[in-house]
């Protein structure tokens, strides 16, 4: 099983196409690190927010996840270069991944933080220098940065770190209902160009990235899912609040119970937990993101492994994989 855990909606970056920093928790409200003694365990755990290095208590939160997630990564926006190194310097097997919209001019504005970009590559270099391995950065395309995303691969890849991407989504998360892909086909033309360069490489985890931003194209098309949403199934989120939900897709929270006054296996098991997933399984919305794509990518192997195999030999043979 994999869950997000949103450690706070406090966030000091401006972004065009998420609006959470408008509606940040307070820090008394936000959920403190014993309550997470009572996730079950994980293959992986994502620790996000708002910005989850606006945490004071970030390390005792790693400390509780460490005990219950086989894989912990912070997703941060990298400003706060010193606390995100001193928590690496106790935490060497955690990965981090940064957020970095475009080239510099681009990212500060869409990010709406000044120097942005440097602070976040001068992050990534650092923790590279500390001995990290598991880190990289990763770009949420719209309209105005696809343009960038290819670029922003060769620039991970030339550096040795992992690339990440994502698609402008509307949700209660985000505070978004007008992020929209007027310029499909341009768009898709970006990503199919970084599935080109994926399948292209000699490494396995690459072609299925490839599969990945395939469902992008997909979903960025209007078109249904490449595999079945087993949101509350297979992964979880858990709010600031405490809130169990199975996304943060949906347009309002869908919860399922609460980790402050509730046992596990009672949020898991019971009734509200069996309505909700009726709810994700009737859902339209078709939302292809790596929260709740990935879960069901490993479940599901067989239908990414063919994908990967078909088009990995027509990508040698130097043809066109769309068609």
């Amino acid at each position: 099983m994999e869950a997000a855990v949103i450690i706070t909606y406090r966030c000091n970056a401006r972004c065009h196409m998420c609006n959470t920093w408008q509606f940040p928790t307070r820090q008394e409200d936000e959920i403190s690190p014993g309550f997470l003694e009572e996730l079950p365990s994980l293959d992986f755990c994502n620790i996000t927010g708002g910005e989850p290095f606006l945490r004071n208590d970030i390390g005792d939160i790693v400390k509780v996840l460490k005990k219950k997630a086989k894989r912990i990564v912070i997703s941060t926006n990298g400003f706060f270069t010193e606390r995100i190194l001193e928590l690496a310097a106790r935490n060497k097997e955690i990965g981090i991944r940064i957020s970095i919209e475009g080239l510099p001019a681009a990212n500060d504005e869409l990010r709406g933080i000044k120097n942005g970009f440097d602070h976040g590559i001068r992050t990534l270099l650092e923790l590279q220098r500390m001995g990290l391995k598991d880190i990289g950065f990763g770009i949420t395309v719209s309209d105005k940065n696809a343009a960038d995303m290819i670029e922003l691969y060769q620039l991970a890849d030339s550096m040795g770190l992992e690339f990440a991407t994502a698609a402008v989504h509307n949700s209660f998360y985000f505070h978004k209902h007008d992020n929209v892909i007027a310029l499909k086909a341009e768009v898709s033309r970006h990503f199919e160009g970084l599935v080109s360069e994926l399948l292209r490489t000699k490494r396995m985890k690459n072609w299925f990235r490839a599969y990945f931003n395939f469902g992008l194209i997909n979903y960025i098309n209007g078109k249904e899912r490449l595999l079945p949403c087993e949101a509350g199934i297979e992964n979880f989120f858990i709010t600031p609040a405490g809130d169990v939900l199975p996304c943060n897709g949906s347009p309002e929270p869908w919860t399922m119970g609460n980790i402050k006054t509730q046992k596990w296996d009672d949020i898991w098991n019971g009734k509200n937990a069996a309505l909700i997933r009726q709810n994700v399984k009737s859902c339209k919305r078709n939302c292809w993101m790596i929260g709740t794509a990935a879960p069901v990518m490993k479940k599901y192997i067989g239908v990414p492994l063919k994908w990967v195999l078909r088009n990995k030999l027509k990508s040698m043979a130097g043809k066109h994989i769309w068609k």
